[in-house]
C-alpha cells in the first residue's frame, strides 16, 4: 500500500461544486479528513443546501463567489462533463487548485487548454480515477514494476454495474457528452485510465457498442479491442444493466495476474489478487477495501505542498481522453481508429 509523507501543514480548505450523486459520496468520504476538509459546497439550486448541510458544510449557489474567497485553497469539482473545461479555467484564473472528476473534458482540446490555464496559474490538477489508488491494483502495478510478468502479451478489464440503469435520455450523463457514450464516461473511462497507467500508451481502438435495453435508448453495452504502443493487445467492456462485477487480467510471457473487485468504489470491499508464475500454483491474495476516492484527493491534496507525489501525468490525462474520442469515432465509423487522428 502507498506509503505517505508525515502531513506538515494544516488540511487544505476544499470548496466542492456539485452535489450529485458522486457530489455528495465525495462530501460524505472526506468527512473526518485531516487532510482535506471541505468548508462549501455549491450547489446549481437551493434546494440542494439540505444535502451540504447534512455534513455540517456551508451552502452557496455562488460560484464566483467561492473562487474570490482567499481561504479556499482548491475546488472539488463533481459537476457535469461539458461545464468542466469552463469551470478548471475560471478556478485557474482565481488561483484555486483543482481536484476535477472524470472525464476531464469531452474533447483532447478541452483537456489541454484546461492543463494549459493550471500550468500557466502555477496551480496543481488532479483527476478522479479512484481506481489508481485501490490495494489491489497498487500491488499489481508493483508486480509490473518489477517485471514479473515478463513481456505483457495482453490485459483484458471489465467493469459492470447497474447504479445507471434506467437513467432517462435527458439526464446530462447521456445528453450533455458531445457524443460521447455513457459507458465510456461513466465506467469505460476507468478502465483505460488503468491500461495506461499499467501497459502504457494506447495507439488504437475499435469499438463495439450495443442497446440491449431498449427503452433507454442510448448504448448501455460497450466492448473496445485496443492495441498499446508496446505492441500489447487489450479488451474492456462495460454493461450498464447488470449486477456489479468487475476483474482486471494481465498476461504475460512469465506469469499472469488477475485482480477481482468485490464491490464498486463507493462501498470499498475486500477485492482478491490472484498471481500465477510459470511451474507454479496460482497463489491468490485478499486485500482489504480501500476508501480510493478519499486515497486519491487526500494524495492530490498532499501534493499541492510537495509531501506526496501525485501519480497522474499530463500525458497520461490528455492521453485517456484521445482514448475516449478515439472509441467514440469508432463507434461512429465502425472502424478502428488511430489515436493519431484525435491528438
Amino acid at each position: 500500500m502507498t506509503s505517505w509523507t508525515k502531513r506538515t501543514n494544516g488540511p487544505k480548505h476544499a470548496a466542492i461544486v456539485g452535489l450529485g450523486w458522486w457530489g455528495q459520496h465525495i462530501l460524505r468520504q472526506t468527512t473526518g479528513s485531516e487532510i482535506v476538509r471541505v468548508v462549501r459546497a455549491v450547489g446549481s439550486r437551493d434546494e440542494h443546501r439540505a444535502r451540504a448541510e447534512k455534513y455540517g458544510v456551508t451552502f452557496t449557489t455562488d460560484f464566483a463567489g467561492v473562487l474570490a474567497d482567499r481561504s479556499i485553497d482548491l475546488v472539488i469539482l463533481a459537476t457535469p462533463h461539458a461545464e468542466h473545461a469552463r469551470q478548471i479555467e475560471m478556478a485557474a484564473r482565481a488561483g484555486k487548485h483543482v481536484f476535477c472528476e472524470k472525464p476531464v473534458g469531452l474533447s483532447v482540446e478541452e483537456v489541454r487548454r484546461s492543463m494549459n490555464a493550471c500550468r500557466a496559474a502555477g496551480i496543481r490538477l488532479g483527476v478522479g480515477h479512484e481506481r489508481r489508488f485501490e490495494p489491489a491494483m497498487e500491488e499489481l502495478r508493483k508486480l509490473v514494476v518489477d517485471g514479473s510478468f515478463g513481456t505483457i502479451m495482453h490485459v483484458e478489464a471489465e467493469f459492470h454495474h447497474d447504479k445507471l440503469r434506467g437513467i432517462a435520455g435527458n439526464n446530462w450523463r447521456v445528453s450533455e457528452q458531445g457524443g460521447v457514450p455513457l459507458a465510456m464516461t461513466a465506467t469505460g473511462i476507468h478502465l483505460t485510465d488503468l491500461f495506461i497507467d499499467l501497459i502504457g500508451p494506447i495507439e488504437t481502438v475499435t469499438a463495439f457498442p450495443a442497446t440491449r435495453m431498449a427503452s433507454t435508448g442510448y448504448d448501455d453495452t460497450l466492448s473496445v479491442h485496443v492495441g498499446f504502443a508496446s505492441k500489447a493487445t487489450g479488451y474492456f467492456s462495460t454493461v450498464l444493466a447488470t449486477p456489479f462485477y468487475s476483474r482486471l487480467t494481465i498476461f504475460g510471457s512469465e506469469a499472469w495476474a488477475e485482480v477481482r473487485d468485490g464491490s464498486h468504489p463507493d462501498e470499498a470491499r475486500p477485492s482478491t489478487l490472484a498471481v500465477h508464475h510459470r511451474d507454479s500454483a496460482p497463489i491468490v491474495t485478499t486485500l482489504p477495501g480501500r476508501d480510493a476516492v478519499r486515497a486519491n484527493l487526500e494524495q492530490f491534496a498532499l501534493s499541492i505542498d510537495g509531501e506526496a507525489p501525485y501519480p497522474f501525468t499530463e500525458e497520461q490525462i490528455a492521453g485517456n481522453i484521445a482514448v475516449m474520442a478515439a472509441v467514440s469515432r469508432s463507434m461512429e465509423t465502425a472502424r478502428t481508429v488511430s489515436l493519431s487522428e484525435m491528438l
